[in-house]
C-alpha cells in the first residue's frame, strides 16, 4: 500500500499571526550601488511607483497578513525613513499593533553583557542588526520572528510563509524563488531534499560543478535553481542561539550556513512563485520602476483586496495641458503642460513645462511646490522641468531644477561617470536631488 499524501500545508490566519508572529524589516546598509538615489535617504526610504516608498512594500504585506507588531532597523541617512513611517503608519490608541523605528545606538552599558553583540554601533549585516536589538524584541510575546527586507519588490502571505514553518517545524524557515541558471551566479542558491528541507546552501555560486549540483528539477518558466529571498521565519526560542556568536554577521552568508552545518536544526524552504525583484543597483530599480508603467505589469498596483499602504499626502488631482502620454504612471498633484512623456514614471508634485519630452525616465517629483504652479515663475530656474528639455534614460530626483532647453541624453554613451551635476551609472544618468541644471546644458 503506498503512503498517504503529505498533509496540505494550512495558512495561519491573520489573527494567529497577529498574537504569535513579530515582523523585523531590515533597513540595509550605505546603499552605495544605489547611489545618488542613497546619497540623502536610506534604500528603503527610495521612492517607488511615482508615490511610494520601497519600505511600503513588506510593510504593506505584513499589515494584510495580519502582522502587525513591526520593528524598523535603520542607520545610514535614516531621517526620511524614519519621518514616512512616522507619518504613514499610525494604530488605534487601544490596539496591540505597532511600527517602531529601532536606530543603531550605542547601547545602555548597565545592559550590553546581556546578550553578545549588544554594545552597540553601527550594524556590520543584517544578523548583527538584529543581535543588536534582541533586547527590544524579547519584550514582546511571539512564537517566530519574521525577518524582511526594505528593498524587494514583492506581495507575499505571511500566513501561507508561517503555515508552511510550522507545518515542517522547522527552526528555520527561507523564503525561495525559482531562477534561471544565468541568474544564480548573483543570488545565495539553495538545494532541496525532498521534502522541501533545505540541504545546502552556496552564496553566489561560480563553479559549474556547484551549479550542476545545486540544480532542482521540475522547475517553470526555464528556471533551474532555487534562491535565497532574504525573507526568514525563525523560532524566537532560537534566534538568540543563533545570531549571538560575533561572527554571524549576515543571515544568508553565516546564519543560514551555520544552522545547516550544526544537522541538529531544520532548515526549511517556502517556495514562492510570484514577482519578486531585489532592487540592489540603479539598473534593477529603473528597470523595475518602467515595467510597472507598461501595459500588463508583473506587479499589480491596484489590487483591491492588497492595496500597497504609504503616506496619504491629500494631494490635488494632476492638471494636464496640451499633454501627449504614452505607457506612463502620473502620481497626485503634477502640472504638465504641452508636453510629450512616453514609457515613464512622473512622482509626485512634478511640474514640466512647454515642449518638454521625456523617454524612458524617472522623475520623482518634488517634496512641495515653489509657488502656483504655471509657465513662469519668479526664480530664475524654477522647480521642476523647463521648457523645450530632451530627457532620455534618465532619473532625475526630487527638487531639481532644469532650465530651458537642457538635454540630458547620455551623449558621450557612458556607462559609468561622476560629473559635476550628474552621475551616470549602468548607463542612466542621475540628477541628484536638489540640483540645479542651468539652460542649455548637454549632459
Amino acid at each position: 500500500m503506498a503512503p498517504p499524501p503529505p498533509a496540505p500545508v494550512v495558512p495561519v490566519s491573520p489573527r494567529d499571526l497577529a498574537r504569535d508572529v513579530i515582523g523585523v524589516v531590515l533597513g540595509g546598509g550605505r546603499g552605495t550601488r544605489l547611489y545618488p538615489l542613497t546619497k540623502m535617504r536610506a534604500k528603503p526610504a527610495v521612492a517607488l511607483a511615482g508615490k511610494y516608498r520601497l519600505v511600503d512594500i513588506p510593510i504593506s504585506s505584513c499589515l494584510h497578513s495580519g502582522v502587525d507588531r513591526i520593528f524598523v532597523l535603520t542607520q545610514f541617512q535614516s531621517g526620511s525613513l524614519n519621518r514616512h513611517i512616522f507619518r504613514t503608519y499610525r494604530f488605534e490608541s487601544f490596539g496591540r499593533g505597532f511600527i517602531e523605528v529601532l536606530a543603531a545606538h550605542q547601547a545602555d552599558p548597565e545592559h550590553a553583557h546581556e546578550v553578545p553583540g549588544l554594545e552597540g554601533g553601527w550594524y556590520e549585516g543584517t544578523a548583527d542588526a538584529v543581535r543588536r536589538n534582541l533586547r527590544e524584541f524579547t519584550l514582546h510575546r511571539s512564537e517566530e520572528v519574521l525577518i524582511l527586507a526594505g528593498d524587494h519588490i514583492y506581495r507575499m502571505d505571511f500566513g501561507l510563509f508561517i503555515g508552511t514553518h510550522r507545518h515542517a517545524e522547522a527552526d528555520i524557515t527561507v523564503a525561495v524563488t525559482p531562477v534561471r541558471r544565468a541568474q544564480a551566479t548573483g543570488f545565495g542558491i539553495l538545494k532541496l531534499g525532498q521534502d522541501g528541507r533545505i540541504v545546502r546552501f552556496v552564496e553566489k555560486p561560480k563553479d559549474p560543478a556547484v551549479l550542476d549540483d545545486m540544480a532542482v528539477p521540475g522547475l517553470p518558466d526555464g528556471c533551474t535553481h532555487v534562491a535565497s529571498m532574504g525573507i526568514y521565519a525563525i523560532r524566537k526560542d532560537r534566534l538568540a542561539d543563533l545570531v549571538a556568536p560575533h561572527q554571524m554577521k549576515d543571515f544568508g552568508k553565516d546564519v543560514i550556513p551555520s544552522a545547516l552545518a550544526q544537522g541538529r536544526l531544520r532548515v526549511q524552504a517556502h517556495v514562492y512563485a510570484g514577482y519578486w525583484e531585489d532592487i540592489g543597483t540603479i539598473a534593477s530599480y529603473y528597470a523595475a520602476n518602467l515595467r510597472l508603467a507598461e501595459g500588463d505589469p508583473p506587479f499589480d498596483l491596484y489590487d483591491q483586496e492588497r492595496p500597497i499602504y504609504t503616506r496619504p499626502r491629500f494631494l490635488p488631482p494632476t492638471r494636464f495641458d496640451g499633454v501627449k502620454l504614452d505607457q506612463t504612471l502620473i502620481a497626485d498633484g503634477c502640472f504638465l503642460q504641452g508636453c510629450e512623456i512616453t514609457h515613464s514614471v512622473i512622482g509626485i508634485r512634478s511640474i514640466i513645462r512647454r515642449g518638454a519630452r521625456i523617454a524612458d525616465s524617472i522623475v520623482i517629483g518634488n517634496d512641495s511646490y515653489e509657488e502656483r504652479p504655471g509657465p513662469t515663475s519668479r526664480a530664475e530656474i524654477p522647480l521642476g522641468i523647463g521648457p523645450d528639455c530632451e530627457i532620455r534614460r534618465s532619473i532625475i530626483d526630487k527638487d531639481v531644477r532644469i532650465g530651458r532647453g537642457v538635454r540630458i541624453i547620455n551623449k558621450d554613451g557612458a556607462d559609468e561617470r561622476d560629473g559635476e551635476r550628474y552621475v551616470i551609472r549602468d548607463g542612466i544618468v542621475c540628477i541628484p536631488k536638489g540640483t540645479t541644471i542651468p539652460d542649455g546644458t548637454v549632459i
